[in-house]
């Protein structure tokens, strides 16, 4: 008898067995965020690449995307936010009237707070010291509390947002007060100690105004605490944060690979992470005018023309820029016209590892971004390879649910020998299913997503489920939001019973050792130095790398 082997990556995580149940929380992604600032003589147009970079990272929310600019001669910033895909929001039009020299992008999975026009970011608010605007990808996990300070203090709040609290927190003096003026560091410092996990945000500032509308001080930044763009991790759960290096026209060399248009930014740019570990990754801009080149890494002399930073690194290709550094968990960076510079590293309660978000690998990032140092695709193959090692069977063909567990597929097939072939076919038109916001909508989402290949596995009548994940059991509280285990169909039917009702012969998960053996071994450990980042498993565990507030 014929046999047919599928991979999937997640494994049906989602239960909700009763198609009548319409579920607000469910499986939720976290956001996507991109900085950009323009160099002081650049001609970079930073709405278009605040736009290609949110593009780019549409797969990590489809629900709102936003952005605000800034100019380096007027105190106000020009914001636009709206529901649906970047490509429809983001109009020519728009991004024409959205003219400035810096600027932060936000494309939201709602993680906290509905899904409603009110809860979009960027969020911005006016301070004493001039206006700031915050990007916010992850949660909380002791909002509530937060959110009752920020009432206590007696500031209202618009949204049910985590992010605006984070904002709102941000416009408050350290307890130690700033006899010399705002402190910015001081003031993100505060909030990281307040709230450990899990983030990546960047923060974004303009100068003060005076009662005549002048502005006071020297510039815009975007920042995470102080002036420039700011970039800030989180202290326990990291999640992925990458700055970029763009450089000038004048330094580009000719290539015919591909279109090189992007260069950064040299404002300050303060990048924030928590100590365990969102990622946000920076990467240096090179304007190139649009012309066929390309920055070799040998290349080191060539002058930037800005920098920009993402939630990952797949968001540098399309622009042309080139790749610096992860931000570390608990780093606070700031970018400023002379270049990166670490702030401070804000050390994780009790000294205890960082813990950075292993779903990111099994799902949430795009296959060709780079995480601690190590393509996702190459971590999916060796997820495939490792599951080949645990859960061995006879069959003609193996094959994939598309598209995230496809590099799982190809290494099951690599390391046992059998064939690949595509079963099903994709519609490209579809967006991210995993990540609809309620349980109906997936459901049609996939209806419509996939095609059978019907003469790709004509005559099959055997079907083994392999899982290159390990089971998803346990809520996540910190950037997924799994509120409830009755939420997930392996903590309602054994393996065995998931084969029954799937209609397959088996079902065998990836061992969480396996996953956690797959994503070490090609972790860069020298770049990511001293502050190496372990993972958090707490969906799959239930060990959980701080105690989540209840809510």
């Amino acid at each position: 008898m014929a046999s047919n082997v599928v991979a999937d990556d997640v494994g049906a995580v989602n239960s909700n067995l009763d198609d009548d149940v319409e579920d607000d929380y469910g499986l939720r992604e976290a956001c996507g965020v991109f900085g950009c600032v323009a160099a002081v003589d650049s001609q970079l147009d930073v709405p278009q690449l605040l736009a290609l970079g949110l593009t780019a990272l549409q797969h990590r929310g489809q629900e709102s995307a936003g952005m605000i600019t800034g100019r380096l001669e007027c105190a106000s910033f020009k914001k636009h936010i709206g529901m649906g895909m970047v490509s429809q929001i983001f109009t020519e039009e728009i991004l024409g009237k959205m003219r400035g020299d810096l600027g932060i992008g936000h494309t939201r999975y709602s993680t906290a707070g509905s899904s409603a026009l009110v809860n979009c970011q960027p969020f911005e608010v006016e301070t004493l010291q001039g206006k700031i605007a915050v990007a916010h990808n992850g949660e909380l996990i002791n909002c509530k509390s937060l959110r009752q300070k920020v009432l206590k203090h007696g500031i209202g709040l618009s949204s049910s947002s985590d992010s605006e609290v984070i904002t709102q927190l941000l416009c408050g003096s350290p307890p130690e007060g700033e006899p010399e003026g705002v402190d910015w560091e001081a003031r993100i410092k505060q909030f990281m100690n307040e709230s450990p996990l899990s983030y990546a945000v960047l923060v974004m500032f303009g100068p003060a105004s005076t009662r005549s509308g002048t502005r006071t001080g020297t510039g815009h930044s975007v920042w995470g605490p102080c002036r420039g763009l700011l970039s800030l991790n989180s202290l326990n759960i990291s999640l992925p944060v990458t700055p970029s290096k763009v450089l000038k026209k004048e330094d580009t060399m000719k290539n015919d690979l591909h279109d090189d248009i992007s260069h950064w930014a040299q404002l300050i740019v303060q990048l924030s992470r928590d100590v365990n570990a969102l990622l946000v990754i920076v990467a240096d801009l090179f304007h190139n005018n649009y012309s066929k080149k390309i920055i070799t890494k040998e290349d080191s002399n060539f002058e930037p023309e800005g920098w920009v930073v993402s939630s990952e690194s797949c968001a540098f290709q399309s622009i042309g820029a080139k790749f610096v550094r992860e931000v570390l968990p608990g780093e606070i960076v700031q970018i400023t016209n002379q270049g990166i510079k670490t702030l401070a590293i804000v050390p994780r309660p009790k000294k205890d590892p960082p813990a950075f978000c292993i779903f990111e690998y099994v799902y949430f990032a795009r296959p060709d971004s780079l995480l601690q140092g190590q393509m996702v695709y190459s971590v999916r193959m060796r997820c495939g390879r490792k599951l080949a090692k645990e859960a061995p069977v006879e069959a003609d063909i193996v094959s994939t649910v598309p598209e995230s567990a496809t590099p799982a597929a190809l290494g099951y097939s690599e390391m046992s020998g059998i064939p690949y072939a595509e079963v099903l076919t994709k519609n490209r038109y579809v967006g991210r299913t995993f990540i609809q916001p309620s349980t109906r909508l997936r459901q049609l989402g996939v209806a419509k997503k996939f095609g059978a290949l019907t003469e790709n596995f004509v005559g099959k009548k055997v079907v083994h489920i392999r899982v290159a994940s390990p089971p998803v059991k346990y809520p996540c509280y910190m950037g997924i939001n799994i509120p409830t285990k009755q939420e997930l169909i392996a903590n309602q039917l054994q393996p065995e019973q998931l084969a029954d009702h799937f209609g397959a012969d088996s079902v065998v998960y990836l061992t969480i050792d396996g996953l956690l053996e797959a994503t070490s071994e090609g972790m860069n450990l020298q770049d990511m130095g001293k502050h190496t980042s372990h993972h958090c498993t707490a969906c799959l565990s239930g060990k959980y790398p701080v105690q989540p507030e209840l809510w």
